[in-house]
């Protein structure tokens, strides 16, 4: 029997936003303070799975065609890429370095290549964490 869970559905389109944003935050925050790459993965996922409770995998699945798989791959290339980049540079493997930039409309910041690294981590356990979720639910 197929219920009719609007209050579900709308509640769980804006808290997937609050979600999803604070992701974000925690994703930028992480380089200062506790967070990065793996627990904005992991806070993502949570907000993609509060739509596979609103709705259906089916509909998510729709709404989001997104191999995960291939995200893991893609994220895997991102730090990978960033570790070996410094070898290229001729220094260790995993030296990160950082310089302050003048942009636009945020002024004078660091850019890091750190955070090119946790984005790689993010894309990883986004990737990993949704493809166990949907196997486990496509088990019905």
């Amino acid at each position: 029997m197929k219920t009719n869970d609007v209050i579900l559905q709308f509640t769980a389109k804006i808290v997937f936003f609050i979600i999803f944003f604070y992701a974000v935050h925690i994703f930028f925050a992480g380089h200062y303070t506790p967070g990065g790459g793996f627990v904005g993965g992991l806070v993502t996922s949570c907000a993609i799975v509060l739509l596979i409770i609103a709705f259906d995998l089916k509909k998510v699945q729709s709404i989001l065609p997104i191999n995960y798989i291939y995200l893991v791959a893609t994220g895997l290339i991102v730090a990978l890429g960033t570790a070996t980049f410094s070898m290229i540079a001729g220094k260790p493997f995993f030296t990160h370095s950082f310089d302050y930039f003048n942009l636009p409309i945020l002024g004078k910041t660091s850019l890091h290549t750190a955070a090119l690294f946790d984005f790689g981590v993010y894309l990883v356990v986004v990737g990993v964490t949704m493809t166990i979720i949907q196997t486990i639910g496509e088990d019905e």
